[in-house]
């Protein structure tokens, strides 16, 4: 139903109080990808977060994954700390992360001082710094989760196949190409496709800390979507918006299945 309806309003004006709702056909999809200068900054910084965010939190998860699976001392406590930002509120996890890499008082800055840095960027408060600090939160935030999620898929692997492997002569980056990445592909899939949901869907972190900027270096198409509705009570033009969003995971997540039954069967 709430998707129904925000199709039919996608086609409508309405802002909300005592105003009607008034059918404008297009209107909306018109002058979103012809005039709203903010729609086009929103979509570019959301393909940047995506394309950025996706890859370093999958690599990273997957390496923390293979080294948590060795027999380490501590690796029970260590899977702990790496598990904790993500079920950390996430307005801990961002104050945190902000008061870490604050340009005036922050340790990260003070580091960069102490060695021989002296304009050290200015992070969250900087137009080129703002998105790969709320990048560096995102894939801190979400590394763990999706570690214990790779992490399960390696115990899974047949200890058969790396057996047959070493009999083969195979080193480190052979077992893990031929036995390690092919069996995780499953995996690989899932979270490649969480993550790119989860990015391209993301509000609750450019909220709580940059909230769109500085400027509108740090507005995504979400973002966007909840200005144009509760800022600028235009509930019509933003349900456009998230149609447009809707269309792009759908097509987008439609992709990944073909490609995954197209790896899984070869």
């Amino acid at each position: 139903m709430p998707i129904v309806f925000s199709l039919f309003l996608s086609l409508c004006e309405w802002s909300a109080g005592n105003q009607g709702v008034k059918f404008v056909g297009l209107e909306n999809f018109r002058y979103m990808f012809t005039q709203d200068r903010s729609f086009r900054i929103a979509l570019k910084n959301t393909l940047y977060y995506t394309v950025v965010t996706v890859p370093l939190t999958l690599f990273i998860a997957l390496g923390l994954a293979m080294l948590m699976n060795k027999p380490i001392k501590g690796k029970t406590f260590f899977r702990s700390v790496l598990f904790f930002p993500y079920v950390a509120s996430l307005v801990a996890v961002a104050v945190v992360w902000m008061a870490l890499f604050n340009p005036e008082r922050g340790p990260v800055n003070g580091m960069l001082m102490s060695l021989g840095v002296e304009n050290p960027p200015r992070w969250a408060a900087s137009q080129v710094w703002a998105m790969p600090t709320i990048i560096g939160l995102t894939v801190w935030k979400g590394m763990g989760y999706y570690m214990v999620v790779y992490l399960a898929g390696l115990q899974s692997v047949p200890s058969e196949l790396y057996e047959a492997a070493e009999i083969d002569g195979a080193n480190g980056w052979a077992k893990f190409r031929n036995v390690t990445w092919p069996c995780l592909t499953p995996t690989t899939f899932f979270v490649l496709m969480m993550l790119v949901v989860a990015t391209f869907k993301s509000y609750d972190i450019m909220y709580i800390t940059t909230q769109g900027g500085p400027g509108e270096a740090t507005k995504v198409l979400a973002y966007h979507i909840f200005n144009s509705a509760f800022v600028s009570m235009k509930f019509g033009y933003a349900s456009a918006v998230a149609m447009v969003l809707f269309v792009i995971i759908i097509l987008l997540t439609l992709f990944q299945f073909r490609m995954e039954k197209k790896f899984t069967n070869y």
